[in-house]
């Protein structure tokens, strides 16, 4: 068998359609690693406290985006249920953008096929540096969320493209911690009909509340969840928010005074406004 003809037969060992929930890696959920933006970002973002650090360079495509984000989880999800099943899993996952946009709720327009390629540029070409350790290692230097990313057409008669699958080399860090630390937790079905703001906030719920109620500082909540302009904006938004109650699964409470420290740290801006988030109760059909 020509090398040609092995790569066209690999190439439709399809890793999709998704056939189980979406789940994602926890600490991408915990923390800001997308831009809170539908459009370009070019300019570069940043996180630190005490224990951890992510800093993120933007391309001429500009920094991956939550909507971006769309695609890793796709692809963590295809992962984690090929763990479950007990089959091995590289690197390289094969997919059709059709199964994509089914689970993510996107229409296949034209449009929505360009800005998956958009996506998929922005993914590769993002470089993310952390101190985060994935799979017990640490890494220095930066890296991007996809080493490769291709679209593969076919062409019709008339010389039309027809995309027939998506190939993917996901990142050693991302990699390493499905694999090993296997710290995924599952997202509500809603959570692709929510917007930026809404989706981090409900990213930051789901993993911070894993046991329970938590408190956090206003301002400690703004940074978490990558939120670029002012506190005082960012009160207005989550006041909103609030009043809409549209997080799915949990409820946020805006209360005066300072936070109690969680997960051992300590607490800051005494004084400032706090945010309870609480997990709603399950209803007896759940």
């Amino acid at each position: 068998m020509s090398e040609a003809v092995a790569i066209q037969g690999d190439l439709f060992a399809l890793d999709s359609p998704l056939l189980t929930e979406v789940r994602g890696e926890r600490s991408l959920m915990a923390f800001p690693f997308f831009a809170l933006s539908k459009g370009k970002w070019t300019k570069p973002l940043a996180y630190k406290t005490d224990t951890v650090s992510i800093e993120i360079v933007a391309t001429a495509k500009g920094v991956a985006t939550i909507y971006d984000k769309e695609v890793l989880l796709y692809i963590a999800s295809l992962m984690v249920a090929k763990l479950d099943a007990g089959v091995g899993v590289s690197q390289d996952f094969y997919f059709t953008a059709h199964d994509l946009f089914r689970v993510t709720g996107v229409n296949g327009s034209a449009r929505s096929y360009a800005r998956l390629s958009d996506a998929l540029e922005r993914l590769q070409g993002t470089q993310i540096k952390t101190d985060i350790e994935a799979g017990g290692e640490g890494q220095a230097g930066f890296f991007s969320w996809l080493s490769e990313a291709q679209l593969h057409y076919t062409k019709t008669k008339t010389g039309d493209k027809r995309l027939k699958a998506v190939k993917v080399r996901l990142c050693d860090w991302l990699y390493r911690a499905i694999l090993r630390d296997r710290r995924v937790l599952d997202y509500a079905p809603s959570y692709f009909q929510l917007g930026p703001i809404e989706r981090r906030l409900y990213e930051v719920a789901r993993s911070a509340c894993v046991h329970g109620v938590v408190e956090v500082d206003l301002d400690e909540l703004r940074l978490q969840l990558g939120y670029q302009s002012s506190l005082k904006h960012f009160r207005y938004e989550l006041k909103r928010i609030v009043d809409e109650n549209a997080i799915p699964d949990f409820t946020f409470d805006l209360m005066d005074g300072p936070a109690t420290p969680a997960q051992g740290r300590a607490r800051r801006n005494a004084g400032a406004a706090r945010v309870r988030i609480s997990p709603r109760p399950l209803l007896a059909s759940d």
